[in-house]
């Protein structure tokens, strides 16, 4: 059973961290931007609707899973140290589960629930103090994509 669940956790966690880390880049590299663009007004008024409806999205299993998949894999990884691959796959689940889901939790949900509240006069702040956790998400889901590609070809 391990010589099929290690390895489809860890394609599962390779592929849906790079996804994870694909939108967080979107949002890092041009759609705050856009939003910008449009005004604090407009723009707290489109941020707050992507809100609303990442939550009713296949964003959220794969949000979810990536996180269960990669804690799973951290575990394994502390628990068989001694098997190729452990230590990425440690390293992975832990720097995913804190670098994107903690980092989430923590900062990226509270400021979306301020500008629920506020919305475009928190703006400038809103997206100050978002895009740099949203660039802490994008690498931490890319550091965990390429950690468990790497635990993948040492297996």
């Amino acid at each position: 059973m391990g010589k099929i669940v290690v390895p489809g956790l860890l394609w599962f966690s390779a592929i849906g961290c790079g996804l994870i880390a694909g939108l967080y880049f979107a949002f890092s590299t041009f759609i705050l931007q856009a939003l910008n663009q449009l005004g604090p007004a407009p723009a707290a008024q489109a941020m707050n609707a992507i809100n609303a409806r990442i939550l009713q999205s296949l964003f959220m299993p794969l949000f979810l899973g990536t996180t269960l998949a990669g804690l799973a894999l951290a575990v394994i990884g502390a628990v068989n140290r001694d098997e190729a691959g452990a230590t990425a796959m440690l390293s992975g689940g832990a720097i995913y589960a804190i670098g994107m889901f903690g980092v989430t939790m923590a900062f990226n949900v509270p400021l979306n629930n301020a500008l629920t509240r506020e919305a475009a006069a928190l703006w400038p702040h809103y997206l100050r103090r978002w895009a740099l956790w949203n660039h802490v998400r994008m690498l931490a889901s890319a550091i965990a994509s390429a950690l468990f590609i790497l635990a993948i070809a040492a297996r």
